[in-house]
């Protein structure tokens, strides 16, 4: 698990918000009659639904992250926190 990921019950950073944030994991597996090359989401839509690929998803799951949880996440993920309204501290944007 990565240090961004903390079980609810042990986030004190949790209580009290009225946002609530969170990252769900999707696995998706596809059918080709090749190795798949995944270039981008919506590729992959693309293949799955109009092209050569048949896919379904096998398994998801929803964490809820604490507020700097998530602003760690989405920097891992290479996306900017602003999206979300939020500062590097996790705290609201006065324009979010």
């Amino acid at each position: 698990m990565p240090d961004y990921e903390q079980p609810v019950g042990t986030d004190p950073q949790l209580a009290g918000t009225e946002r609530e944030f969170y990252k769900t994991v999707i696995t998706i597996e596809v059918l080709s009659e090749e190795p798949y090359d995944l270039e981008s989401l919506s590729q992959l839509a693309h293949d799955v639904t109009d092209g050569g690929c048949s896919g379904r998803i096998v398994r998801e799951k929803s964490t809820r992250l604490s507020r700097k949880a998530f602003v760690k996440a989405c920097v891992a993920q290479g996306s900017d926190p602003e999206f979300f309204g939020l500062d590097e501290n996790g705290n609201d944007n006065e324009d979010g």
